[in-house]
């Protein structure tokens, strides 16, 4: 549980920036900001595995690109379940995807080295 939400603070945190840098996405409070991250996380857990498996070919005749692809559409449909949010297509949705992978990645390794010492 205590990973869960250290991962849907991190997640708050990519989405709250995505919000800030890429035109097109945006909240409408604080608390849709918490409910999308959450909700973000949950779909990850259950809808994004399966569209990772649909989509492999795709995957690596474009060397993992279209990761991105299958990321901006998990954001994309935390925005059709959460009034809320708003993310206004492929590309804003292609740049939020973006930014929340280089916050998590950049959280997970500040995470995981304190965990190494």
């Amino acid at each position: 549980m205590e990973r869960f939400l250290l991962q849907a603070v991190v997640t708050a945190l990519g989405l709250w920036l995505a919000a800030e840098l890429v035109p097109g996405v945006a909240f409408s409070d604080t608390t849709t900001l918490i409910i999308a991250a959450v909700l973000l996380g949950l779909i990850n857990a259950i809808v994004r595995p399966i569209l990772v498996v649909i989509t492999f070919p795709l995957t690596v005749i474009t060397f993992g690109l279209f990761l991105l692809v299958v990321n901006a559409a998990t954001i994309g449909l935390t925005a059709v379940f959460l009034d809320g949010f708003q993310v206004d297509g492929l590309w804003p949705g292609v740049g939020a995807a973006i930014v929340t992978g280089v916050v998590s990645w950049i959280a997970g390794s500040l995470i995981s080295d304190e965990k190494k010492k």
